[in-house]
């Protein structure tokens, strides 16, 4: 069952806030395998929007092209391997891809982190290990599901997303994060929530990527939490799909906007979140 709405005082609580002692590490890191040749913007926004969310330190273990333009925009990310508290993968990216590099992405998800698993990477849900959150849309869900064994179309999903949004987190045993106007999210548990977006100019391209950079966010800065709680995934999946949505409508202020915007203001969204909190 779906509970209606998602709100800024709960939305505030999914933001960890540093202390005196805090270090990059312990703020959480998040490892990146996102963008590709194709799509090397994916890689970008995604990032972008994570170093917005307040984490310690971002590895980005993409391919080169999308490296080259990750560190032109955000110099401090580091892309050599190390430790992480969490994945974002497959954004901009192709399940299409080669042994070895699926031979990687699966040795990631052994390591039973939390993981966001967008676009590309949801071909690998049945090698997700630990605390996993799919981010499809209405035509990714169709597969994701097919793969379970359940059969159903796009326009079905879209006709009735939180019915597909509840099977597909059954069928998987994963939280998932079903993106439309209302982003419906479910969990296995039958947890779940309904968040509206901020507007209707947030469908444009590389939206998308950026909502997974908030998500891989706090997924980094609560990864110890989610081992003891796991139903908090779904928590941070409706934290994460408010603070995209109101972003949004902080960047467009009634206009067009595009999705690197949506990005830049995810900060002043925090900031309020804070002060009201």
């Amino acid at each position: 069952m779906t509970r209606a709405g998602f709100s800024a005082v709960e939305a505030a609580r999914a933001i960890a806030v540093p202390s005196a002692d805090s270090d990059k590490y312990s703020r959480g890191v998040l490892g990146v395998v996102t963008g590709s040749d194709r799509f090397p913007g994916a890689a970008v926004l995604g990032v972008e929007a994570a170093s917005r969310t307040g984490v310690g330190m971002i590895r980005y273990l993409g391919p080169e092209r999308p490296a080259a333009l990750v560190l032109a925009r955000r110099p401090e990310v580091v892309t050599a391997d190390g430790r992480v508290q969490a994945w974002l993968l497959g954004s901009g990216t192709s399940p299409d891809r080669d042994p070895a590099e699926r031979e990687r992405l699966v040795g990631l998800l052994e390591q039973r982190l939390p993981v966001v698993l967008d676009a590309g990477s949801l071909d690998l849900v049945p090698e997700a290990q630990g605390p996993a959150v799919l981010t499809p849309h209405f035509g990714e869900l169709v597969p994701v599901l097919a793969a379970a064994g359940v059969e159903t179309s796009k326009d079905e999903v879209a006709a009735d997303p939180e019915r597909w949004a509840v099977r597909a987190a059954a069928a998987t045993g994963t939280t998932v994060l079903l993106k439309g106007a209302t982003t419906m999210i479910a969990d296995p548990d039958g947890l779940g929530y309904a968040v509206r977006a901020g507007q209707p100019w947030l469908a444009t391209a590389g939206s998308g990527d950026v909502l997974g950079g908030v998500l891989g966010a706090l997924l980094a800065t609560h990864s110890p939490e989610l081992q003891e709680r796991p139903a908090l995934l779904a928590e941070l999946a409706a934290a994460a799909a408010w603070i995209h949505g109101e972003a949004g409508r902080v960047a467009s202020r009634g206009g067009p906007i595009q999705a690197l915007d949506v990005a830049e203001a995810v900060p002043a969204v925090i900031r309020r979140l804070l002060a009201g909190a």
